[in-house]
């Protein structure tokens, strides 16, 4: 009880203190007449920070304009033998490149960490799997890759995006496409394939893979559509203000573990322990219910493992004369349910937004058919740069933040928000791995053949 009421008498005191100093510095200012001189130095501070933060935007945009990526296509080998865990392994070698980053780094070279794109492409009913990389890391994919699946092959290929040139009313191609969010904090993870039973390798007959019903519908699309996933992931350096603190910030893994304390808040107890002492020492008793127990092992599991800042966005493409709504499935309609299978309602799921459909500024009146066009193309164009981190500057100008509706639809239209948040390695190699030999898609590319290594006995 002493240390509730310490505590809350210190949190009333830092509140009472910052009022008193605000009360303080207006009197002061209001009794030497010195409004001017400080709107001139807020004025000041103010552009100072501007120019800062514009220093920083042109100096990031440089250094990413002399990175090169290349785009490699992976075709799993005929027999995948191996579990998800083996992709995981890879994401977590190949694609975690945190590192310090000294002053002349970040603030005159402006130096980012490097961002990977994890995609799935049907083409023609013709699916493919790709990794986009800077070029430099080209060599430590392919060596990963082949680490975990030595009957695999890696080739550098054209950007497949480019066939679809623009979307527009003069154009052949018609579109529609979406991003996906979490529903609740990312503490809480979604059903991985741990849920699903591959960590324990069980016998293909009897295999669960969650990423068969994507590779299933991508592999029925016909002659003429398209239909692509990118999940765009870099090492979280996300923050988070500490609460009680001005200037101090915490982790993902930090904020993993307030929400976990916040779950199981209305069932803890503190009780005072008896004895002599003068001060009586307190202990904490948690009685986690049953129906929350799941809940709290995953969200104290995904901390584990290493975090990767994500986005996810799907498109789905097609020739205007097979596009229409009624001319066949509405593939459109379709594509929103490819990650229902990720679903765990009492922990986390997948939620769609930023779609590029009527109300994608969810006012009351729906916009036009131009305008609907108008985003599609331009998200076509975010998916060509896999845009999700170190947006361009016209991101932020013209943004559904700075330009609310109804204006943000008129004249030109505003840029969505790109909503990012953390999955460790092993929700992603959940949502992104080679399906086993139990899926029978003809259309998926694999390699027919073993490769064996040649034999030391040849003759030089």
């Amino acid at each position: 009880m002493l240390d509730s009421f310490f505590d809350s008498l210190a949190t009333e005191a830092k509140n009472l203190l910052a009022m008193l100093i605000i009360v303080l510095l207006g009197y002061f200012i209001w009794r030497y007449s010195l409004t001017k001189e400080v709107l001139a130095l807020a004025g000041t501070i103010f552009l100072g920070y501007l120019a800062w933060k514009m220093w920083i935007h042109y100096i990031q945009q440089d250094f990413i304009s002399g990175i090169t990526f290349v785009l490699l296509e992976i075709i799993p080998p005929r027999e995948v033998l191996r579990s998800p865990k083996a992709m995981e392994l890879f994401i977590t070698n190949a694609l975690y490149h945190w590192s310090i980053k000294g002053g002349k780094e970040e603030y005159w070279q402006g130096a980012i960490w490097f961002w990977f794109s994890l995609e799935i492409a049907s083409v023609d009913g013709q699916v493919h799997f790709y990794i986009r990389t800077p070029s430099r890391i080209k060599d430590l994919i392919e060596t990963q890759m082949y680490a975990q699946y030595p009957q695999a092959q890696v080739k550098v290929v054209e950007d497949y995006t480019l066939a679809v040139d623009e979307i527009t009313p003069q154009s052949a191609w018609n579109a529609w496409g979406c991003e996906f969010k979490l529903t609740r904090p990312e503490a809480y993870p979604i059903k991985t394939y741990i849920d699903f039973g591959l960590d324990k390798d069980p016998k293909e007959e009897y295999k669960v893979d969650p990423i068969s019903p994507v590779v299933e519908f991508f592999g029925s699309l016909r002659k003429g559509e398209q239909c692509w996933v990118q999940i765009i992931v870099t090492p979280s350096k996300k923050e988070y203000h500490t609460h009680g603190t001005w200037f101090g910030h915490h982790d993902w893994v930090a904020e993993s573990k307030i929400q976990i304390e916040k779950l199981l808040l209305p069932y803890t107890s503190k009780r005072d322990d008896p004895g002599e002492h003068l001060v009586k020492l307190s202990r904490i008793e948690v009685r986690i219910p049953a129906f929350l127990d799941r809940a709290v092992k995953a969200m104290s599991a995904k901390t584990s493992k290493l975090g990767f800042e994500t986005g996810i966005r799907v498109m789905y493409l097609a020739k205007k004369e097979i596009y229409p709504v009624g001319s066949r499935t509405n593939n459109s309609r379709d594509i929103r349910l490819i990650f229902r299978q990720y679903a765990a309602p009492d922990v986390n799921e997948f939620f769609r937004i930023n779609s590029t459909q009527g109300d994608a500024y969810g006012g009351i009146f729906t916009i036009s058919s131009k305008t609907i066009m108008h985003l599609a193309n331009r998200m076509l164009n975010e998916y060509r740069e896999r845009a999700f981190f170190h947006l361009p500057l016209r991101h932020h100008l013209f943004s559904m933040h700075t330009i609310p509706w109804p204006l943000s639809p008129l004249f030109f239209p505003a840029y969505i928000h790109h909503e990012t948040y953390v999955l460790n390695s092993e929700e992603l190699a959940t949502i992104w791995h080679f399906p086993g030999q139990i899926l029978k898609v003809p259309t998926l590319e694999r390699i027919e053949s073993k490769e064996a290594s040649p034999p030391t006995n040849l003759p030089t």
